[in-house]
């Protein structure tokens, strides 16, 4: 049997989403790992004042394709672009590219969703599901098509505990869902989401379990495979660990926390955080392209993509060794020294919220202010709460994802193949990649060079001395102010006083005697 590469040897393949940031690590690893394959035709929105082209050019100057470069300067030729809308009827795509991709495409990835959590139930169903319906209807019409991969999410069944390899029966059948909103008003399916969504916390969740329903409704028609991945993160191993191009999903929480800013966050410590490297994802959705193909399963069959059951990491571990990196490898001009804590007590978390977020950032603006400067501290700290409401409800919980399929697609590989597209979480050490994910979000999110950390070293021990100043100027003012004024104020605090030093003469004898 070929290996994997080989079978991707002289294919044409299509992928949506491309310029995302899945996309764009599936481009990559193609061109690099399955140098022989012929043409990736990639669906491209073209945005108001850049074209096609030009988003294009800029997406492959991107750090990321830096070792494909060095093999072959001239990958870009293999990168055909395609106009595209997703939102528009048949996508967009002009009759003569229509005509191109069904007498060429050999497999389709159908990477392309919109993730935002508190996107629209619309505009989530027209980029969901309807889109996804509309490439599967031109997917039918590809003469040479032998594979269509869908990327899912773990969480589209997020209103289970224990979720199997399966197509759960949708929350509402698509079609009558799309029928019944067409002529709809935006306020009144905004008013109706609530109970439509149901148990399911967004959305973005609700409508990947519909996009699933549709995609199975296909499956008697066409050869197709299922990606579902979790939390996904910063690579592991390729092209480079630790890449990472924007701030969704944990990536805006790491930044926040080592810039100081964010001190507190709602969460269950004992929660596994299922978070999955890019290139795991990847590297399984190449995978299952080839198999689905070669083997062409007579279901669809569908891939968890997860590590909580394989390779478990909490979240309490994962606020411990992010606070060590980022004071290891401290991020340029921090707000305050990273110090965040996670809680699962409402009452405590909205608290330290108020102490360590909502107080600073009023004497800040205050400050910025009485500077003639706009104030902008908590319009950052209300964004930020905003983010981070919406990721308490998959913070303060776990799930049970099987993972059968993914071990015999895994059993499948040969060795060489094993190696080359490895998804085999087993091996993934956390602290490093943890380590690794919090450099990528500072040299490639936030382009900062890593020669300058001795001085965001030194600004941090800066923060540190404003720190002991202020609580030294605080404790000396309660002290005149409340306690120097009232005797029984003094005689409290010399007894408090009093208690400690005894402890502390209890606890030296103590350790005395014990030796």
């Amino acid at each position: 049997m070929a290996s994997i590469s080989e079978w991707y040897a002289g294919k044409n393949v299509l992928i949506t989403g491309a310029t995302g940031f899945m996309g764009k690590v599936l481009l990559e690893k193609l061109l690099r790992s399955c140098p022989d394959v012929n043409a990736l035709y990639i669906l491209v929105r073209p945005k108001a004042g850049q074209s096609m082209s030009e988003r294009v050019q800029d997406m492959m100057k991107c750090k990321l394709f830096d070792r494909v470069r060095e093999d072959n300067p001239d990958f870009h030729q293999k990168i055909i672009p395609i106009s595209s809308e997703l939102t528009q009827p048949g996508l967009a795509i002009s009759p003569e590219d229509v005509q191109t991709l069904t007498s060429c495409i050999n497999i389709v990835f159908h990477c392309a969703a919109t993730i935002r959590f508190d996107e629209p139930l619309k505009h989530a169903l027209q980029l969901n599901v309807i889109a996804t319906q509309q490439l599967l209807s031109l997917a039918q019409q590809m003469q040479h098509l032998q594979a269509f991969i869908h990327i899912s999410t773990a969480y589209a069944n997020c209103n289970r505990r224990h979720i199997d390899e399966v197509i759960y029966p949708p929350p509402v059948e698509p079609k009558k869902l799309i029928d019944s909103l067409e002529w709809m008003d935006d306020s009144i399916i905004r008013d109706i989401t609530p109970r439509l969504i149901g148990d399911r916390p967004n959305t973005y969740t609700y409508t990947k379990a519909l996009a699933e329903c549709v995609v199975q409704q296909e499956s008697s028609k066409l050869n197709i495979g299922i990606i579902r991945p979790s939390i996904v993160g910063a690579s592991w191993q390729e092209p480079f660990p630790g890449w990472i191009d924007n701030f969704n999903g944990p990536s805006g929480v790491f930044i926040a926390a080592g810039k100081g800013i964010l001190r507190t966050m709602r969460a269950s410590n004992d929660a596994v955080a299922d978070l999955i490297p890019v290139d795991v994802v990847i590297n399984l959705t190449l995978a299952a392209g080839w198999y689905t193909a070669v083997h062409r399963p007579k279901a669809a069959l569908v891939y968890n993509c997860t590590t909580g059951g394989i390779n478990p990491f909490h979240w309490g571990e994962i606020e411990h060794h992010v606070m060590s990196s980022f004071k290891r490898n401290p991020l340029e001009q921090a707000f305050r020294r990273p110090n965040a804590n996670i809680t699962s007590n409402y009452l405590i978390n909205q608290y330290w919220i108020l102490v360590s977020h909502k107080f600073p950032a009023l004497i800040y603006d205050l400050f910025l202010r009485l500077s003639g400067q706009k104030p902008q501290m908590m319009r950052i700290f209300n964004r930020l709460h905003k983010a981070i409401g919406l990721l308490e409800y998959f913070s303060s919980q776990d799930w049970e994802w099987n993972s059968e399929n993914m071990n015999m697609l895994m059993s499948q590989l040969s060795a060489d193949d094993r190696k080359t597209f490895n998804f085999d979480v087993r091996q993934l050490n956390w602290p490093e990649y943890i380590e690794n994910y919090c450099i990528g979000t500072k040299k490639y999110v936030l382009n900062e060079d890593m020669s300058d950390i001795p001085a965001a070293r030194q600004h941090l021990r800066k923060l540190r001395n404003i720190r002991y100043t202020f609580n030294t100027v605080l404790l000396v003012f309660i002290w005149r102010v409340f306690i120097a004024r009232s005797q029984m104020a003094r005689n409290i605090w010399y007894f408090v006083v009093s208690l400690c030093f005894k402890f502390l003469s209890y606890f030296r004898a103590s350790s005395t005697l014990t030796q």
